[in-house]
């Protein structure tokens, strides 16, 4: 007699709600996030400006969180065609609209009034603009609209930063705009390698992503040059006097691999390549903020 099969329970729904906050993207925004609120101020951090932090990042993660999963209800007939996000929640069925909804409300809400009466109100705004950037400019007009959804939309991806600074200085100063411009300029080559070796779930979805629009050897090009944009960009805390050498030897090895990574890709494609392209940019990214904490904090 065959053995019946295993019935496999479904996610409590604690695990299905905080499914939609995208956790993983979160977590990098938050980590952004943080390092512009350390490089805006001298030395180390008083106990005060500690819990400042602190509070400033519950609330960005929380406004962070919402922006995911509005952008999960916009998403889910998307998402149900494509493996990469069949899994979630909304694309399953496993929450309705309304409750996907009133969760995003809730997170935003919460975390726009601890920005706003904890932290001050010009990061609240800025964190709210960059909700509406990605939820609904973004996930709503650009991304079904044109193939340059991920270049112009990228902008409040790169925000996060700019929004730490506001939170220690309430003010946004040309560090701040430094910051923007180095994850401005890395989304493009991020998302388009990811765009590469997934392209024919975008092709699915109908949403004019770059390898669907222009093909394969455009997107490689692309890729490429704009490794070699980020590396000039890279460069930019060094040349502003904002960091120093050890900031600027992560910089040039670091971004140098991109490079590398971005000129193998677009002279020799694989699937594999392209995978292993998308998961140095996020190498790259990480370590190019943590070299800019530890910099910081020696010299």
């Amino acid at each position: 007699m065959t053995a019946a099969p295993a019935l496999v329970s479904p996610p409590s729904r604690f695990a299905q709600f905080y499914a939609l906050t995208k956790p993983r993207v979160v977590q990098l925004i938050v980590f952004c996030a943080l390092i512009g609120m350390v490089l805006a101020v001298p030395g180390l951090p008083s106990a005060a400006q500690f819990g400042l932090m602190a509070m400033a990042c519950l609330g960005v993660w929380l406004v962070a969180g919402a922006a995911a999963a509005f952008n999960c209800i916009v998403e889910q007939g998307i998402d149900a065609k494509m493996k990469r996000t069949a899994w979630r929640p909304t694309a399953k069925g496993e929450l309705s609209n309304a409750q996907t909804l009133l969760f995003s409300a809730v997170l935003c809400a919460a975390g726009s009034a601890l920005l706003y009466f904890w932290v001050n109100p010009l990061t609240m705004w800025l964190t709210f603009a960059t909700f509406v950037g990605y939820a609904v400019v973004y996930t709503v007009i650009l991304k079904p609209l044109t193939p340059q959804n991920i270049v112009i939309g990228g902008a409040s991806g790169a925000m996060p930063p700019v929004l730490g600074w506001a939170a220690m200085t309430n003010d946004v100063g040309p560090e701040a705009l430094i910051l923007f411009l180095i994850i401005f300029l890395w989304t493009p080559p991020h998302f388009w390698a990811l765009a590469l070796y997934r392209v024919e779930d975008y092709r699915k979805s109908g949403l004019p992503m770059l390898p669907v629009t222009h093909g394969n050897e455009f997107t490689r090009l692309q890729v490429f040059l704009y490794t070699l944009i980020l590396l000039a960009g890279c460069l930019m805390p060094f040349v502003y006097g904002m960091s120093s050498w050890i900031y600027l030897a992560a910089a040039l090895v670091l971004s140098a691999g991109f490079c590398g990574y971005g000129f193998a890709l677009w002279r020799n494609y694989s699937d594999a390549l392209a995978r292993k392209t998308f998961r140095f940019s996020l190498i790259h990214l990480s370590a190019l903020f943590a070299a800019l904490l530890v910099d910081h904090y020696v010299l």
